[in-house]
């Protein structure tokens, strides 16, 4: 005794009626699955570059103390991004000074860091821009007999022995032909050598910062300090590149009486931006984009006065700059950019919509065929029924039999027209259906004709229309 088997579920029955569909519909195997393939990597990289434009990208920019003007326009400058870039999140943080934030670049502490020009970078760092111009400033009290660098022999330095600052000291004096072991230095901090500065327990003070510095205004500001020049910056230029020919312009500080009193020779390096070579070079284009664009708005980010004309000074790398760092592919893609066509800078929108045009018009015509395959297997369905009654004509010896499969023929025109309306079988395949039909009709009077005579030899038999 067999086990009777258990009713089909209503999903059951819609996947078997999806396989008959899907068998009935004789697909082409390959163009499909090569459809498909199509279909689902073009969704993966859809979905692939939403996610990208929608990752949130969190940098730390490393940008030496608070008060300076590095860390000020940072702060601009993340404020700025920020408003443009929503999905680049960047954090300033306070450092020592271009030392120290070098070293956490190098480390990947740090994303991007602010660094003075003149002092050497480490195998990972790349750089985006330069920001603004910072100046050698030696300052000694207004009594002083210190007149040149060369004086400085012997006497107190306020200075941090930590730094680019101190470093670009001891490369300067190195020029005139002093030792570090030649200078005391005060201060463990900046705040703490601007203090002994000004309490008379530091013969000098030496500082690299950009003009109008708030630190050097306060240690010049009361008319007891003055500035000494410094200079044969050309020819230092020799040993360390990043050196340029400076200029302290007279007043700079204070206009009556002027503080300096006349312009003087200075070595001025760079101040510059820079990036780790492992950040995404088109979050670094994007950040490059907007310091370069948008310097109005940087300048309006900035509170202090005296350090948004800063924001002018922002430019591109010079390569014959002596700063050794390369350029960082993201904001080399931004400075050699040319000014693109509508179809260029739209490249990847336009491109975007062909391909889903071509993906949509590839799977219309899929659909197209798909749609033929079955309309042509609707008739054939029909054209079957119509063979098989037709093979039984020729056994039929009773003339109601006959008049049977002639009623049976004529539902199943009724039914192909039918499906014709309802778009089920194309006009093509009614045509070839209807040719079998009617020779199936045309047999079947045959057959009528020759049963009745063979009944009946005296009677004509009766007249029978070709169509219904």
């Amino acid at each position: 005794m067999t086990n009777p088997q258990p009713p089909q579920t209503s999903l059951q029955r819609s996947q078997a009626k999806l396989l008959s569909f899907l068998a009935s519909a004789n697909l082409s195997k390959l163009g499909v699955a090569s459809l498909v393939v199509v279909s689902l990597s073009f969704v993966t990289f859809v979905a692939l570059q939403i996610a990208d434009r929608t990752k949130v990208h969190r940098l730390k920019l490393a940008a030496g103390a608070i008060q300076g003007e590095s860390y000020v326009i940072s702060k601009s400058i993340e404020q700025v991004v920020e408003k443009y870039h929503p999905n680049i999140q960047i954090e300033v943080i306070k450092t020592g000074g271009t030392a120290e934030n070098i070293q956490r670049l190098e480390e990947n502490q740090v994303q991007l860091a602010t660094a003075q020009a003149d002092v050497p970078v480490g195998a990972s760092a790349r750089l985006i821009s330069i920001l603004y111009p910072d100046r050698f400033q030696l300052i000694v009290p207004n009594n002083s007999p210190i007149n040149q660098f060369s004086d400085l022999k012997g006497k107190r330095i306020s200075l941090p022995k930590t730094g680019g600052q101190f470093q670009s000291f001891v490369n300067v004096a190195a020029h005139f032909g002093l030792a570090e072991s030649d200078f005391t230095f005060v201060g463990e901090t900046e705040l703490a050598a601007n203090e002994a500065f000004l309490r008379n327990q530091a013969d000098a003070a030496f500082r690299v910062r950009a003009l109008v510095n708030p630190s050097i205004l306060q240690l010049v500001q009361n008319g007891s300090a003055r500035l000494v020049p410094i200079p044969q910056a050309a020819a230092m230029k020799i040993k360390y590149p990043a050196f340029e020919v400076g200029i302290i312009p007279q007043g700079a500080y204070r206009g009556n009486p002027p503080i300096p009193a006349i312009d003087l020779a200075t070595v001025q390096v760079q101040r510059t931006l820079l990036a780790h070579e492992k950040v995404d070079p088109e979050v670094i284009r994007n950040i490059t984009m907007v310091i370069m664009e948008r310097r109005q708005e940087l300048a309006n980010a900035i509170a202090q006065d005296d350090i948004k004309p800063l924001v002018a000074n922002i430019n591109p790398p010079s390569r014959d700059s002596g700063i050794g760092a390369p350029i960082h592919p993201g904001s080399q893609a931004y400075y050699e950019r040319d000014k693109p066509s509508f179809v260029q800078e739209n490249a990847d929108f336009l491109a975007l919509i062909l391909t889903i045009f071509l993906l949509l018009w590839s799977w219309g015509l899929e659909l197209k065929r798909l749609l033929v395959r079955v309309q042509k297997n609707a008739a054939d369905e029909y054209s079957k029924k119509v063979i098989h009654l037709l093979n039984e004509v020729p056994k039929s010896n009773d003339l109601r039999q006959l008049e049977v499969k002639r009623e049976e023929l004529l539902k199943l025109l009724t039914s192909a027209v039918n499906d014709l309306d309802k778009d089920v079988i194309s006009e093509e395949s009614f045509q070839s259906f209807r040719v079998i039909w009617q020779i199936a009709l045309d047999t079947v009077r045959e057959r009528r004709i020759t049963l009745y005579q063979q009944q009946s030899p005296s009677v004509p038999p009766p007249q029978v229309s070709r169509t219904p």
